[in-house]
């Protein structure tokens, strides 16, 4: 992370930007990624327990279960300067390729394509005993450095880009070293999960309950619900998570309360399970996350992401900070939004500064209003 700087690289000015809204949608994205890491914990935590007991074919199993990206090699020396202060800075990214599983999910053509859902910050504070999460909204017009995909093509830089065309243009490492050219501070750790396995963990759950307030028809996500409490299998809760149009106002920053209400449920589930007491269950569990996601180098194995996790253990809701990166709507477009300059810049500052992140960062930027769905008890 750059040291001490108040510029915000990549950051266009919109200042000058469409209507301003609320927050809302930033508490309930971040509500939605901080129940979500702290399942991973578990799950770790769990799968850290296993390989102490002896079961090292398992161990191995999960080990080669993971896939991995290396990060830091693919971008080399060019990058903001990293803090050795004890935070760490993650992107966490849910992504929808249209290959293999997850084909009929994501909606599309079986082209290989994919692009990030869903894009969070997450900034783990010097003591790792508190935790700030800042959402990116994939619709957000960004400038997109240059960026050489895995074949070693390289894509030109790209301004007013949607942000979550990064991916399908390099992968993982444009992602990163967009969203490090976007906020000038350095991801230490990658953490991707696609929805195959998003689908089947959910299913190996047995399902998660959950109550709507408002009937959901949305044919682009295969989201079909009438108003009450229904348990959700893995194919509706991806619908759920990923619905636009079914309620509200079709925005991508009203989906993000329909995630938070969703995870609230999710977490419920897994402590009421008990996982960590059902060794079968743990090790369908184990198996089905390990092979659901994608990390740096450094987390590529049971072992780091059980330590990493244990190094979390003690960060619960009431030490977490959740926020959505600051934006406005469009003037020329308003189903896309664009960075809030100043606001962000109060947000990076923070987390640069390893800081609280500032309530006035969030004032006057766009919400999205979704409602409808509310978490069972």
């Amino acid at each position: 992370m750059p040291a001490e700087s108040t510029s915000d690289p990549g950051i266009p000015d919109e200042s000058a930007s469409g209507p301003p809204g609320g927050a809302g949608d930033r508490r309930g994205e971040r509500g939605t990624r901080r129940r979500a890491l702290l399942v991973a914990v578990w799950l770790a935590v769990g799968i850290l327990v296993l390989g102490g007991t002896g079961l090292g074919y398992l161990y191995a199993k999960l080990n080669g279960n993971i896939k991995s990206v290396d990060i830091d090699q693919a971008l080399g020396a060019h990058r903001p300067q990293k803090i050795d202060n004890g935070s760490e800075n993650i992107l966490v990214l849910g992504s929808d390729t249209r290959s293999g599983g997850n084909r009929a999910l994501g909606g599309g053509t079986d082209d290989g394509s994919a692009r990030s859902d869903t894009a969070m910050i997450v900034h783990i504070y010097q003591g790792h005993k508190r935790a700030a999460v800042v959402s990116v909204p994939r619709d957000t017009l960004v400038d997109r450095p240059r960026c050489t995909d895995a074949k070693g093509v390289t894509h030109p830089a790209a301004a007013g880009s949607m942000f979550n065309e990064a991916y399908s243009v390099g992968g993982a490492v444009c992602v990163v070293k967009t969203v490090e050219s976007i906020t000038g501070i350095r991801m230490d750790h990658y953490l991707e999960v696609d929805f195959a396995g998003f689908r089947k963990l959910i299913d190996d759950l047995g399902g998660v309950r959950v109550t709507t307030t408002k009937d959901i028809d949305d044919k682009s996500s295969h989201l079909d619900l009438k108003a009450g409490t229904h348990t959700l299998d893995g194919r509706q809760a991806l619908g759920l998570v990923r619905t636009r149009h079914g309620v509200g106002d079709g925005s991508d920053l009203g989906r993000i309360q329909l995630q938070q209400a969703f995870v609230k449920a999710l977490v419920d589930r897994v402590r009421h399970i008990g996982v960590l007491t059902d060794p079968t269950r743990l090790v369908d569990l184990a198996d089905t996350a390990t092979k659901a996601v994608t990390t740096d180098s450094d987390l590529a194995s049971v072992k780091a992401l059980a330590s990493f996790a244990n190094g979390l253990k003690g960060i619960g809701p009431a030490h977490m900070t959740m926020v959505t990166m600051p934006v406005r709507y469009d003037r020329a477009d308003p189903n896309r939004v664009v960075t809030a300059r100043a606001e962000a810049r109060l947000v990076w500052d923070a987390l640069r500064n390893d800081e609280p992140i500032p309530a006035s960062a969030t004032k006057g930027t766009a919400t999205g209003e979704a409602g409808g769905v509310v978490a069972a008890p």
